[in-house]
């Protein structure tokens, strides 16, 4: 019976997550307000199918652990150490007034002090997947806003993580205060003195060992078991929460060469997981309970939209950026997501939440996300009727300057018709990687042989460690700012996805793709590739054109007959070319 309620709560859960999911994606808004609603449609609180909560949760842990691993992957501490001195101030400032404001809205409420911490930890933090879709979507990830805003979340979500592993002490503190919280530190350095340098050594070795057996199952199985393991281990060893173990992991990870692969082969799951995580949220949530109270969802939204965003523009323009970053970065904070869940989660487990502090949660992450993207198209207007108003650009652009040193730093930039991405590195890879050198065109690699990728990287060429098949193994080569991409491997797998994700990324781009049978080249045409080499047609024209050429025919006739061996193998028009016809045999 249990089996049974296990399988029924993941296919009424994941397919109404798909559909919902898939509405919202098309209606412009982010999937996770349709996870949040597939939830609330499986959940006890409306009428129909009601999936297991139990199993949800206990899956959803997993997803927690899987998401703290993906925040660690991707922790670079260079890009918060190039935006730290607005970074820094910024998040502790906002989370310190998003905090206080939520306190105040619970204590109005009856929660009581520790309640109102932890809903306004909660309302403080916003989400990392919402805030990274929408930057995207409007071209701003790659920009001074977007490292801002980004360098601004890490530091909320090292902020939260600290939070998570001290709040049980905090609650529970038995043996007194001051001793709880100075025990959970030496536990927290302990894992990290011993975890770190014994990690780092470890688990590169490992992988590097898994990697040598050629196995993607195998890789991705053990990219989970790392996680899954070190997060568990934590607990039981340290006692520290399996969140903190889940992101050491993804940080010992994410400085290795296996951190892109990592990343692209493993978390497909976690990101199953995760939205079972988001349904195991919507089914906390009961609408009866806000149209009862419809003033909490009010004032939540009222920290969350106004708060929020009063307190980052403040801090950004005291600090001198311009008008438009403070009102950018203030837009694209103003939402809460997925760790606001997670502390929630945590608050009620610890029973100092009651369940209205998940409703008005729950509300609240899908008004704001769902408004989001909206009111970031109202940046640029609202800093051109800012600027006709005298009195009020005056006020905002009182401290405005230059700062220095907040900037990261930026690459070289090169002209897009000199990049390209070749991916493989064989003998045609190869070949094409130094002919393109010598020509001035920068290349990049895309390889799947670590040792290979790291010889390239000590020869000065650029190289990345990752699939192909994968967009943001793309995405880190530079697809979207080259010229061309040239699949130089006949025996890619996936090669025809390859050409789909690359246009997808550059629609410009000129795709240029080999394959070894020429049954594959109409697959690949049609996928998007501009050029397509097949080894048996290109074969059969170096074939034809030697023989002709051993004949004594003249250069008119080789070109007509290797159009005529082209039309035939392989589809194409054969160029006119206006000669007579010749005696072959006689080799005029």
């Amino acid at each position: 019976m249990h089996d049974i309620e296990l399988i029924l709560t993941l296919t009424y859960g994941l397919t109404a997550a798909v559909i919902l999911g898939y509405i919202s994606h098309r209606i412009g808004l982010s999937p996770i307000v349709g996870y949040l609603v597939a939830g609330v449609v499986v959940g006890p609180n409306t009428p129909g199918f009601v999936a297991d909560r139990a199993l949800a949760e206990q899956l959803a842990e997993i997803g927690v652990i899987l998401l703290m691993f993906g925040v660690g992957l991707h922790f670079r501490i260079e890009e918060l150490l190039a935006v730290r001195r607005i970074a820094l101030p910024g998040a502790i400032f906002q989370s310190l007034l998003a905090t206080a404001l939520g306190t105040i809205v619970a204590l109005g409420l009856g929660w009581g002090w520790s309640g109102g911490l932890v809903f306004g930890l909660a309302l403080s933090v916003a989400s990392t997947v919402v805030l990274t879709r929408v930057l995207s979507d409007f071209n701003e990830l790659h920009t001074p806003v977007g490292h801002i805003a980004v360098g601004w979340l890490v530091v909320e979500d090292l902020f939260t993580v600290l939070v998570l592993v001290l709040l049980p002490p905090l609650v529970s503190h038995s043996g007194g205060l001051g001793w709880s919280i100075l025990f959970a530190v030496l536990k927290i350095l302990g894992l990290v003195v011993l975890g770190v340098p014994i990690g780092g050594q470890v688990i590169p070795w490992i992988l590097k060992k898994v990697t040598d057996t050629g196995s993607r199952e195998l890789f991705t199985l053990t990219v989970l078991v790392i996680a899954l393991g070190i997060a568990v281990g934590s607990s039981l060893l340290f006692g520290v929460s399996m969140a903190l173990g889940a992101f050491l992991a993804g940080t010992i990870v994410g400085r290795s060469d296996f951190s892109l692969r990592a990343a692209t082969d493993a978390l497909p799951m976690r990101d199953a997981f995760a939205v079972l995580f988001f349904v195991s949220v919507g089914m906390l949530f009961d609408p009866g309970y806000l149209l009862q109270a419809p003033g909490i969802l009010l004032l939540t939204l009222a920290v969350v939209l106004l708060g929020k965003p009063l307190a980052a523009i403040t801090i950004v323009l005291l600090l001198g950026y311009p008008v438009r970053v403070a009102f950018a970065v203030a837009v694209a904070l103003a939402q809460i997501g997925e760790f606001s869940f997670i502390l929630a989660s945590l608050g009620t487990s610890l029973k100092v939440l009651p369940p209205g502090a998940n409703n008005a949660l729950v509300a609240a992450s899908i008004v704001s996300i769902a408004l989001n993207p909206l009111l970031y198209r109202l940046v640029t207007p609202a800093e051109k009727w800012a600027a006709r108003k005298p009195k009020v650009w005056k006020f905002l652009t009182s401290k405005a300057r230059k700062p220095e040193g907040n900037n990261p730093p930026q690459e070289e930039e090169v002209d897009a018709r000199y990049r390209a991405v070749v991916v493989g590195y064989g003998p045609v890879g190869r070949t094409l990687v130094d002919l393109l050198k010598d020509n001035g065109i920068v290349a990049t690699v895309i390889e799947m042989n670590l040792e290979t990728v790291q010889k390239l990287r000590n020869a000065g060429i650029q190289a990345v460690y990752g699939d192909a098949n994968h967009i943001q193994t793309l995405k880190e080569a530079g697809v979207d700012r080259a010229a061309n991409i040239i699949l130089s491997s006949s025996g890619l797998t996936g090669a025809e996805e390859v050409v789909r994700l690359a246009r997808q990324l550059n629609p410009e781009i000129r795709v240029l793709a080999r394959s070894a049978y020429l049954r594959e080249r109409p697959g690949l045409l049609k996928a998007g590739a501009d050029e397509v080499y097949a080894g048996e047609g290109e074969v059969a024209l170096a074939m034809t054109e030697s023989v002709l050429r051993d004949l004594g025919v003249g250069p008119e006739y080789i070109d007509r007959e290797r159009n005529r061996v082209r039309t035939e193998l392989i589809g194409e028009s054969p160029s006119e070319i206006p000669v007579e016809k010749k005696d072959f045999a006689a080799g005029k």
